[in-house]
């Protein structure tokens, strides 16, 4: 690992997304539980998420254009994470339901208001050389809050047992840690637009008819794939269904994150050497094989080999799509190309978790993992062939 990749910006920016993933995902094995424990029902916490991940997504695209239209990153990422961080003990300040979904709701504004110029801050500290690397570091850090943080929660419960609320204000600890480093980061000195133009909410998509085609080309199968990659929830309901218990089931989630910390950045590392479409259809031929064996997995040896693999397919995917769409993108641009691309996967991911959620119901969950697995399987396969 040589240290002129791993810059200071990198190495802070990541530690940033390290500490607010560890308090976010210190609330994940308790969120539905809390909710539920102040009068949420089942569909009223499903209409929670998709207000919150919409805000998220359409948020994306706006920020990260505005961004590029004013030459800053640094506010944008300052306030996005505050807005997290604050958004956590607000949660538990009031039972109201118009009060926590002004809460969750901030949370993820605060994620769409920062990502786009945090991972264009991200591109600046790297070459299209090192792009894979500097991402997949950054990805490692974030994944390594999502194995620290629900280990965090897990100690506290066994303790205290119920106390939920506490655990929403200590989750504010680490979120206080995050804000603070931002501080320290120093964005490089950029032109200044001659005429800062206005911008409206959605401006983002106009860039999708001016961007280049190449940044189109790639958009496409990309977005395809996420209409078919629901949330990870419903892996974890084949879990429950297969006779797993709570404690069985977080320890796999677990485990898949630590898996895609540790493989992060060594894929990011391949990525930069055998090129971004090589390691990206590797991952979807994994996430292929992960779907269409989860729909007959029935023993835990077999979750934990199918958890493996899957913490393999997000290393070798996540990290690898922002360096690719950054290094087709102007550099002028790539808060709006990060931003649009977030935006669009973030609206795919809503549609096909609702997919999902009518497939299992109505034709099981054996026929949902297959049709995700095929489809993956033929994106994989057209872009191992396709000329990109």
């Amino acid at each position: 690992m040589k240290s002129s990749l791993l810059t200071k910006n990198v190495i802070i920016l990541s530690l940033v997304s390290f500490f607010t993933d560890v308090a976010s995902e210190m609330l994940y094995p308790v969120m539905p539980i809390y909710l539920s424990s102040i009068g949420f029902s089942v569909l009223l916490i499903g209409i929670l998420e998709g207000v919150a991940e919409a805000t998220a997504g359409m948020s994306k695209g706006y920020f990260g254009k505005l961004s590029d239209n004013q030459g800053k990153r640094l506010p944008f990422v300052q306030l996005g994470y505050t807005l997290s961080a604050i958004s956590k003990p607000l949660l538990v300040a009031y039972v109201f339901p118009l009060w926590v979904f002004f809460a969750r709701t901030l949370d993820r504004f605060g994620k769409g208001l920062r990502t786009g110029a945090r991972d264009a801050l991200l591109s600046d500290e790297a070459t299209n050389a090192t792009k894979g690397r500097v991402f997949g570091f950054h990805r490692a850090m974030d994944t390594l809050g999502a194995v620290v943080g629900p280990l965090l929660a897990l100690l506290y419960l066994a303790y205290r047992p119920e106390d939920y609320k506490m655990l929403f204000l200590l989750a504010f600890l680490p979120g206080i840690l995050a804000i603070s480093f931002t501080f320290i980061i120093r964005e490089k000195k950029r032109e200044k637009p001659q005429q800062i133009s206005k911008t409206s909410f959605l401006d983002f998509i106009r860039y999708w008819k001016e961007s280049p085609a190449a940044y189109r080309k790639l958009l496409v199968p990309l977005l395809i794939f996420s209409l078919f990659n629901h949330s990870d929830v419903f892996l974890l309901l084949k879990l429950k269904e297969a006779g797993l218990g709570d404690t069985h089931v977080i320890g796999l989630y677990i485990f898949f994150n630590l898996v895609y910390a540790l493989f992060a950045y060594p894929l990011g590392s391949l990525a930069d050497r055998w090129g971004m479409k090589r390691v990206f259809a590797f991952g979807l031929f994994i996430f292929a094989a992960v779907y269409l064996g989860m729909g007959y997995a029935d023993h835990f040896w077999m979750f934990i080999a199918l958890f493996l693999l899957y913490g393999l397919f997000s290393a070798a995917t996540e990290g690898v799509a922002k360096a690719w769409v950054t290094n087709i993108s102007q550099p002028k641009d790539t808060a709006t190309a990060i931003g649009t691309y977030t935006a669009f996967q973030s609206i795919a991911a809503l549609m096909a978790s609702s997919f999902a959620g009518f497939v299992w119901y109505s034709l099981g969950p054996e026929f949902l993992f297959l049709v995700s697995g095929t489809v993956a399987l033929l994106i994989g396969l057209y872009l191992n062939f396709s000329k990109m």
